[in-house]
């Protein structure tokens, strides 16, 4: 079982791997080893998740699924074990974050009169400064 989040979990059965040569080093056994791991998920048809949670991974990860199957591909080490083990983990975030709800929407607010005169000042005051670093008598600058 894969463990997306405390409810959802997803039976082995559901997980299809495959294998092939991973570029990269490996030294000798970088040619025969199959130490490249694609973990294969398909979304549409899986049962560990209520049809609410189906369609919001979907809707989310619409641009990454195809046919409503979702691969993660991992090949950053040598060993397959460990390919494998960073395939499930990053499956397991990918999956976690597209089930969290939608952050609340926010509500436009206008700066207070306050906040809008003290920004009216700090520009007056740092023009002050500036027109006062010039050569005497140009811009207004110091006499």
């Amino acid at each position: 079982m894969l463990l997306v989040c405390g409810s959802v979990s997803i039976p082995e059965t559901e997980l299809r791997w495959r294998f092939s040569r991973a570029s990269g080093p490996g030294g000798q056994g970088v040619n025969t080893t199959d130490s490249r791991v694609e973990l294969i998920f398909d979304v549409a048809a899986s049962a560990a998740f209520t049809p609410a949670q189906r369609a919001r991974i979907v809707e989310r990860l619409g641009g990454r699924l195809i046919d409503g199957v979702f691969t993660v591909v991992a090949a950053e080490h040598r060993s397959q074990l460990r390919n494998r083990e960073v395939a499930r983990v990053r499956l397991a975030a990918i999956l976690r974050q597209a089930l969290l709800p939608d952050p609340p929407t926010r509500r436009p607010t206008h700066p207070s009169r306050a906040a809008r005169e003290r920004r009216l000042a700090d520009k007056r005051r740092r023009g002050a400064v500036k027109r006062f670093r010039g050569p005497p008598g140009e811009c207004g600058g110091h006499p």
